[in-house]
């Protein structure tokens, strides 16, 4: 993982921008503080039951993909992550997309959960940052020093919803554009291709 606070702090800022340009400037202040936290506290709560339950790998990554599915705001990552290419993608394309990132990012962020076996995550703070909150909590493993993973939360259509989590201080939103446009410049732009491969990876 990435420890570098310039790095980080460089990342923090430029998905905080990104973020105000899809969330807008002003505050959003239908969803507060509180509403925020508990959200993450119900999410990490079946996060911890996963890594905790003794499932298998295979058993895991659907379950990790159930949690992604019902508390983050999968159109907005997805559409984040796919970058200048959106622009030019049909709406069936988007969609199709949007389903197959869904399972490839679920099982990617489920084997760096499953790191967390025999470890817990704990909410430890929220506070408003602009136009949505960060929600601020703590990973503890055997035998390692905690760490802190963050979550961005906002309330998108009636629901409150996080798009974007910082552990260690990579962020997602930005790691995952440039992945995605990486494996997106080796098959030449081809999003078709693409989406086809997300189910592999």
């Amino acid at each position: 993982m990435v420890n570098n606070p310039g790095i980080s702090r460089r990342l923090f800022v430029g998905t905080g921008l990104a973020a105000a340009a899809v969330f807008g400037a002003a505050p959003a202040w239908a969803l507060n503080k509180d509403q925020a936290r508990a959200m993450i506290d119900k999410a990490v709560a079946e996060i911890n039951r996963v890594i905790g339950s003794g499932q298998s790998e295979a058993q895991m990554y659907p379950a990790f993909e159930k949690i992604f599915a019902q508390y983050a705001d999968v159109s907005t990552i997805a559409i984040s992550a796919l970058g200048p290419a959106a622009r030019q993608a049909s709406e069936a394309q988007k969609t199709a997309f949007t389903r197959a990132f869904q399972g490839y990012i679920s099982r990617k962020y489920g084997r760096r959960f499953r790191e967390f076996i025999g470890g817990r995550i704990e909410v430890t703070d929220a506070r408003p940052v602009k136009s949505y909150f960060e929600v601020i909590s703590t990973a503890h493993l055997r035998g390692e020093s905690p760490f802190e993973v963050r979550w961005h939360v906002a309330e998108r259509g009636g629901r409150n919803l996080f798009f974007n989590i910082i552990i260690e201080g990579v962020n997602m939103l930005a790691s995952e554009r440039t992945e995605i446009g990486a494996l997106l410049d080796q098959r030449r732009g081809d999003l078709d291709q693409l989406i086809a491969d997300l189910a592999k990876l």
